[in-house]
């Protein structure tokens, strides 16, 4: 007698499998069909929901990872593939590993604002399809784990077991057909039928009796049925079909559906439910959906209940945040009270905001408002004084040594360097030098010795000091 079939979560990985890697898929094939058939793995004794067996579905998964090399399946194809739906896919991939038939390489991740990454499997044979049909396996290399086992010989009792499972395994799992499409193809073809033979017994056959030529067909002919047989298109059947839609054209949503509508509500309103699985979040909001809550009912509850300012996992604190909603705010009053309380905070929210914008316009483009101390009155003045105060002019023999200068006789290189000295000077604001030589001697006879360029420079330095838009000092 076999023991029960299951590998735990933690033995789920290549580096933890008591299993040998499958050296082929048409090999692991035939350990699929054998725990298929072997009723040792039941699902249903380790989980409340999902599947009830390993039947044909989660064989036909397990014959699309077989064609893959390496075995790296996202769930999107493998639900493009088989047409099952995305849970469904996960639940038979979760059958596979507790089977001990597939193992984690790389595990895969998901990230939010980043795509997915898909997990990257091993095949496996089970130790117990080994013990089973008595398969003997060696390790050829010492120095290599234990799941590179390869199988060597087989009990001749367990012979005619695997060439059946070897038959199964070239055999390809197809999808079913839907049984009501079957059903309606084959009314179909019977009403067809029923309405062919109608058609020839009603009409008259007309059939030769003399011998010889004649102009008719001896084959027969059939004729149309009489005009007070045929329907005139306006009467209405003894059992109509009745309309599962709303007088404003709107299907009526079951239990189901509310939850997904409700989830997809959530994830469009919910700035950090957003690039969450719709799947996911009508799983966790299944609770408040079933008791009849909209999204503004929820919004209510998370304002009372409070938020995160910083979200890792949205269905995640989404569980957390709706546990026990439900029965705290069970009628529609206390819903609408919250829903009341959560605009009202809205409305706060909005006028707090629209009074800082005020704030800061007011701020920065209106006219400057003198200090209300008086010792920071002073300090502003004293820096103001400093900073745009007159400059101290040249002294008098200075005047008069400019006004005892013969220009004409000066050579270039004194010329060059009092213009070089100027020029250094303006380059720092100071102005003095040239607006002595302009009171001194004149605007031409200073334009003479400094140039035009630098006294125009002075002037408009000069200008500029008087205004409070510039200061001067260095970078």
């Amino acid at each position: 007698m076999l023991p029960e079939l299951f590998v735990a979560e933690a033995s789920q990985w290549l580096s933890t499998s008591s299993g040998r890697i499958a050296g082929e898929g048409y090999s692991w094939m035939q350990a699929v069909h054998w725990v298929a058939g072997s009723g040792l793995y039941q699902p249903r004794q380790h989980r409340s929901h999902g599947p009830r067996s390993f039947g044909p579905t989660t064989v036909r998964v397990a014959q699309e990872l077989a064609a893959l090399f390496p075995c790296r399946p996202g769930v999107e194809y493998l639900v493009r593939r088989t047409g099952l739906s995305e849970r469904s896919v996960e639940y038979h991939l979760g059958m596979l590993r507790e089977t001990g038939l597939i193992a984690y390489i790389v595990r895969g991740t998901r990230v939010r604002g980043e795509s997915a990454q898909a997990s990257e499997f091993a095949r496996m044979i089970p130790r117990e399809f080994d013990v089973a049909l008595g398969v003997r396996t060696v390790l050829r290399d010492e120095t290599a784990p234990a799941y590179t086992r390869a199988m060597t010989g087989i009990t001749e009792a367990s012979r005619e077991l695997m060439a059946k499972l070897a038959k199964k395994a070239s055999q390809k799992v197809r999808r079913p057909r839907s049984k009501t499409s079957s059903k309606a193809l084959k009314g179909g073809r019977k009403a067809a039928g029923e309405a062919s033979v109608a058609a020839v017994s009603d009409g008259e056959r007309c059939t030769p009796m003399q011998v010889g030529t004649s102009g008719l067909s001896t084959a027969g002919t059939t004729s149309l049925p009489p005009e007070n047989r045929l329907a005139s298109g306006e009467g209405k059947s003894p059992t109509p079909k009745k309309s599962r839609a709303k007088a404003d054209g709107h299907c009526v949503l079951n239990t189901v559906g509310r939850r997904f509508q409700l989830a997809r509500e959530l994830t469009q309103e919910l700035g950090w439910l957003r690039g969450c699985s719709v799947d996911r979040i009508a799983w966790v909001a299944r609770g408040v959906a079933d008791a009849g809550w909209t999204v503004t009912d929820v919004r209510g509850w998370l304002h009372l209940r409070g938020e995160a300012k910083r979200v890792h996992r949205g269905s995640g604190l989404l569980a957390v945040l709706l546990a026990g909603a439900e029965t705290i705010l069970d009628t529609p009053a206390k819903r609408a009270d919250a829903i009341e309380q959560w605009r009202g905070a809205q409305e706060a929210a909005r006028r707090h905001r629209i009074q800082q914008v005020r704030d800061c316009t007011e701020r920065y483009e209106s006219d400057w408002k003198a200090p209300t101390s008086h010792c920071v009155w002073q300090q502003v003045s004293e820096a103001y004084t400093a900073a745009f105060g007159p400059k101290p002019q040249a002294a008098a023999p200075e005047t008069e040594t400019l006004l005892a200068v013969d220009l004409d006789a000066l050579e270039a290189d004194v010329v060059a360097q009092a213009r070089a000295e100027a020029r250094e000077r303006l380059m720092v604001g100071d102005t003095s030098l040239i607006t002595v030589a302009l009171d001194a001697m004149g605007r031409e006879d200073a334009e003479q010795l400094y140039g035009a360029d630098l006294v125009r420079r002075a002037l408009q330095l000069a200008r500029g000091a008087r205004s409070s838009l510039m200061t001067y000092g260095r970078r």
